[in-house]
């Protein structure tokens, strides 16, 4: 139940969907033409709230980003291209994917930049945490989906903690 005693249900995956673009300007370019790390992670906690919200039907902050490796650079007149979605949810936090790839729109070429994992708390009209719905996958496209996020958590999550002998 939510604050006003409401059972908040179930959502599917694909109702938090979303799909941003930007195209890489000067103002968020490096001294190499290049899209400043912090502009994307800027783009991808956008996104990954706004997935949130269409999720839950309620304001969400953000409570957690994990670990983000840049593979690759989006070049100045690229498009970045954010995708969300939520794929787990606890009590009152959703757990986002977003990924993120550079298009050359004049040559039709796509490649990944960078992906991370966020986790969002729901709040209620009083602005405290409030229950959202549980997270459902009736397709299997959805299901891919978030068994790939699951898996691709478990796994970062496990290469992090090697790499800092935790």
């Amino acid at each position: 139940m939510d604050e006003t005693g409401t059972d908040p249900g179930t959502a599917t995956l694909a109702e938090s969907y979303t799909e941003m673009t930007e195209i890489l300007l000067p103002n968020d370019t490096n001294n190499l033409g290049r899209a400043l790390g912090g502009a994307v992670l800027h783009w991808m906690d956008i996104c990954g709230g706004i997935a949130g919200m269409r999720f839950s039907s309620r304001e969400v902050v953000t409570a957690s980003m994990d670990h983000v490796d840049f593979i690759g650079p989006i070049e100045m007149g690229e498009v970045a291209v954010i995708e969300g979605y939520v794929f787990n949810t606890g009590r009152t936090s959703l757990d986002v994917k977003v990924d993120v790839h550079a298009e050359d729109p004049l040559k039709g070429e796509e490649r990944p930049t960078t992906s991370s994992f966020f986790t969002f708390v729901a709040l209620g009209d009083d602005g405290s945490p409030t229950r959202v719905p549980d997270v459902t996958a009736p397709t299997p496209e959805e299901q891919a989906l978030r068994d790939d996020a699951i898996e691709g958590r478990r796994e970062q999550l496990r290469a992090v903690t090697e790499r800092y002998n935790l």
